[in-house]
């Protein structure tokens, strides 16, 4: 693989873990276990995901944010608590991609890999927070499971065709950009204050 193909699965990875890091982590896992998902030489490093006892902690891991993330204000208090484990969890998947003989390019990796799950997990969560703003749950639960399943398509197509990579980070951070920015206008829009009423 080239180094396009490469930092483009590193961004992948690293964007899709803002959104479901547990999910990144053990359907990788379960692709490598069983042959769906088999890996360049270059990545082997990734084979450690394939490890039953990883694959159980991220597995019962992923099975409690799929139930947290479909309650309205209790996926709001995950996201908190995964500020800084999404981060952590997406620059040590973009590192585990990248050549361990370039160390300059490993610590570039890790520290690109965490801001971009910082801003695609910044995105999710600013997200939510608009969609939490509506009485009904059927939103939530909706966005929640689209999530889900975009999460792990794209999480394959990334690595099944490495070309295809870099348009899917670039797609994510498009996404992500554009979540940051509708987020802070209807939050905004919701709990800024409130015009002032001319003198009758």
């Amino acid at each position: 693989m080239g180094i396009l193909e490469i930092l483009g699965i590193a961004g992948s990875v690293s964007l899709l873990s803002g959104w479901r890091l547990y999910l990144c982590v053990l359907a990788t896992g379960l692709a490598m276990q069983f042959g769906a998902l088999p890996l360049p030489a270059h990545l082997q490093s990734l084979q450690v995901l394939a490890n039953p006892w990883v694959m159980g902690a991220a597995g019962a891991a992923a099975l409690l944010e799929f139930f947290a993330d479909k309650v309205a204000w209790l996926d709001t208090v995950w996201d908190t608590i995964h500020t800084l484990i999404r981060p952590l969890g997406g620059a040590l998947l973009a590192l585990a991609v990248i050549d361990p003989a370039d160390p300059a390019t490993q610590a570039i990796a890790f520290l690109l890999g965490g801001g971009a799950t910082l801003l695609a997990h910044g995105g999710k969560a600013g997200a939510r927070a608009v969609v939490n703003t509506s009485p009904e749950p059927f939103t939530n639960v909706a966005v929640s499971t689209t999530e889900d399943l975009v999460t792990g398509g794209l999480l394959y197509l990334a690595f099944a065709n490495p070309a295809l990579a870099g348009l899917v980070a670039l797609g994510l951070l498009i996404l992500t950009v554009w979540l940051l920015l509708l987020a802070r206008r209807v939050l905004k829009r919701i709990f800024g204050p409130a015009p002032e009423q001319p003198p009758a």
